[in-house]
């Protein structure tokens, strides 16, 4: 009987209650943000990082990309700084900051929190810094961006 019917019937994979989740970090390659451009060696090699260096690299990648401006990346990826010179008042705008900031991040699996988020202001210039922990180190890291 099941020869003469029109869709095929086929069993489906079993999913795990619980996937392990992939602890590897992979290789990154050292940014320079300062210069915007990759740190490179004597002999004009790229430098390349792994581990946590390569997830503190990815975090401030993340935070300093502009959500939508890159076909590469999908709309997870990024944050949403451009709207930020409309909102009038400063409390309101570091609010905005880091709302856009923890929600980027907390797209890796591997981010456990985002917080303690300070800001400096010199003129028309905002630095940011906050507080990164990811899986499974037991310290959290200190990252410092130029908004």
């Amino acid at each position: 009987m099941a020869e003469n019917q029109l869709f095929p019937v086929f069993d489906l994979p079993e999913i795990p209650d619980n996937p392990e989740y992939d602890e590897r970090y992979y290789p990154s390659v050292y940014f320079d943000f300062e210069t915007g451009d990759f740190l490179r060696d004597g002999a004009g090699r790229m430098i390349t990082s792994a581990g946590r260096e390569a997830y503190m690299q990815w975090c401030l990648k993340v935070a300093s990309t502009e959500r939508l401006s890159c076909l590469a990346y999908s709309d997870d990826i990024g944050t949403e700084f451009d709207e930020l010179a409309e909102i009038p008042d400063r409390e309101s705008r570091e609010s905005e900051i880091e709302r856009t900031i923890t929600e980027a991040l907390l797209v890796h699996p591997a981010t456990e929190y985002v917080r303690d988020f300070e800001f400096t202001h010199e003129g028309d210039e905002t630095y940011c810094s906050f507080t990164v922990k990811g899986y499974p180190w037991e310290e959290d890291e200190t990252l410092s961006m130029q908004l």
